[in-house]
């Protein structure tokens, strides 16, 4: 199972570590990778650039649940959603749930646009580089790696 952590406001830094910590009572194995700075994608107007992590991990609940969890973690740190791609303090995304395809309304696994976003790819390829998209067959390595290729 896989996340990806974002924030572009405030303490960027803390509020990745408050996520970090949470995770790791939820998740077992957690690995997590460097923390990325990188400019906002698909956003209007000036914001500051985010920082980007990814996490990967086991877990017993559902898929539900687990996002369930994410977005109260992302209450605990303030987060408020008043547009879509407004700034944030912390953004967590569940990115992968093992070989699972979900489609339920406001669930979608695999995220539908991880493939597309660097700044999920190449932390996630730093700690987990094989694992596999369901929907397409290929690595995490691979996803990457053809991203560069197309630059």
């Amino acid at each position: 199972m896989a996340i990806a952590l974002g924030s572009d406001v405030g303490d960027r830094r803390a509020h990745l570590d408050f996520a970090v910590a949470r995770l790791g009572a939820l998740l077992a194995h957690l690995k997590v990778s460097r923390y990325y700075e990188t400019e906002p994608v698909g956003v209007v107007g000036p914001q500051t650039p985010f920082l980007n992590a990814a996490a990967v991990g086991d877990t017993t609940l559902s898929a539900r649940r687990l996002l369930d969890a994410l977005m109260a973690i992302e209450h605990e740190r303030g987060r408020t959603r008043p547009h879509p791609n407004a700034p944030r303090t912390l953004d967590l995304d569940l990115i992968l749930f093992g070989d699972l395809v979900i489609d339920e309304p406001g669930l979608v696994v695999p995220h539908p646009r991880f493939r597309e976003r660097r700044f999920v790819l190449e932390p996630l390829a730093e700690i987990a580089p094989d694992l596999r998209d369901p929907l397409s067959g290929r690595t995490v390595g691979t996803l990457l790696a053809t991203m560069e290729h197309s630059l």
